[in-house]
């Protein structure tokens, strides 16, 4: 028979059991993450995105933490789905109480959800997401809550135009992109930002996004005179442009986005095919120290990194949202986001940011902090040739 103090023992202990993980969701603050990370051929950007997020959370937590509390990234996988998309965001700042949010891979979810965040006034960054609207959509709200750490569509474009011009020997540049929203928007910023370069395409061709033999529309780039194109589609697609012209054996300079990082384009094209087109990215994981770092500790961590850009734009992205929170003394949405507006010489391992937002601007990055890339022999390494070097500033036109 129990005595009364080892009743009371046993209380206490079964009270401390109740209220202990109420005491440390108090001592949390949180940081949703909102991607497709298992069904679409984005998926692998999704998984990197969040292991660079979680690694710069404990990081942030090694160090003390943010205002003495934390830093918890909580995951949610929208499949794809724009629905699931919203439904997660709802889940995370209705339930899970996030202090704020990092947006997903695929822009056509991001834009479906991030009213939640703009109506609840929480500071979101995309480290993903490209479509120029995610950070337009709200410019002229008193408050902006949509941030962005990524590479705008329009700024790759930027820079692949401006080699495109200087590749073509007779100014004959093409282009061909699926008939997504997302290939549709580049090859009209192709046209417009080729314009201003005075080149007037020679072809413009498009393919839906499941077809896989685009010889058809490659033979009418061909009978052109075309030496060089520009795609916009995603990895799978931009695979099976490559093989057509394998079957054509018509290799004109080609040239194409960051969606060319994700795996399924080496796994389709193939490591030979692969090689030939030139994409953009923001960094590899043999840029700089700080670069492969981040790349090695992800790997030690996790055993896989399938894409190093997105992990090292989600890592910059939490350190400027820490950064925000400290400045701003508070995790309250109103103050985090003017924080945000205002931050100064945040190290990020993509570059240090004397002021990544302003008022104005809320995009970290722009096509000056962008380089052109290629696969070889299964690592994605930076451009070095004639053409790169020769690229002027006046070169980059938008």
């Amino acid at each position: 028979m129990q005595t009364k103090k080892t009743l009371r023992v046993a209380i206490a202990t079964l009270a401390a059991a109740l209220i202990t993980p109420m005491a440390l969701a108090q001592g949390e603050i949180k940081i949703g993450y909102n991607s497709d990370m298992s069904a679409t051929g984005s998926a692998d950007f999704g998984v990197s995105a969040l292991a660079g997020a979680r690694y710069a959370a404990n990081e942030i937590n090694a160090a003390g933490g943010v205002l003495g509390k934390k830093l918890v990234i909580v995951p949610r996988d929208d499949t794809g789905s724009p629905p699931k998309s919203i439904q997660n965001t709802n889940e995370l700042v209705n339930n899970e109480g996030v202090a704020a949010m990092l947006g997903g891979v695929n822009s056509g979810n991001m834009l479906a959800w991030m009213h939640i965040s703009q109506q609840k006034k929480i500071p979101t960054i995309s480290p993903s997401a490209t479509a120029s609207e995610i950070t337009n959509r709200y410019a002229t709200e008193p408050a902006n809550y949509i941030f962005r750490v990524s590479m705008r569509d329009r700024d790759q474009i930027t820079l692949l135009a401006a080699y495109a011009v200087k590749a073509s020997k007779a100014k004959k540049v093409a282009i061909i992109a699926d008939t997504t929203g997302y290939g549709q928007q580049g090859a009209k910023d192709a046209l417009e930002i080729l314009a201003k370069h005075g080149v007037e395409p020679v072809a413009s061709e498009k393919f839906g996004p499941k077809d896989t033999d685009m010889t058809s529309q490659l033979n009418k780039i061909k009978a052109s005179g075309a030496d060089t194109l520009i795609v916009y589609a995603l990895a799978d697609s931009n695979a099976h442009v490559m093989r057509s012209m394998e079957k054509l054996n018509y290799f004109p300079v080609t040239l194409a986005s960051w969606a060319n990082l994700s795996s399924p384009f080496v796994r389709i094209a193939g490591p030979d095919l692969a090689q030939k087109m030139v994409f953009t990215a923001s960094i590899t994981e043999s840029s700089s120290a700080k670069a492969k770092a981040l790349y090695d500790g992800i790997l030690a961590k996790d055993g896989k990194l399938p894409t190093f850009v997105f992990a090292a734009h989600a890592y910059d992205s939490v350190k400027m949202l820490a950064a925000a929170m400290e400045q701003a003394k508070t995790t309250d949405g109103d103050k985090v986001q003017a924080a945000l507006e205002k931050l100064q010489n945040i190290d990020g391992v993509v570059k240090t940011y004397s002021q990544p937002f302003s008022k104005s601007n809320h995009e970290a990055l722009s096509y000056k902090d962008f380089r052109l890339v290629r696969w070889v022999n299964g690592k994605v390494v930076s451009v070095d040739d004639e053409i790169t070097k020769s690229l002027t500033p006046a070169d980059l036109r938008n």
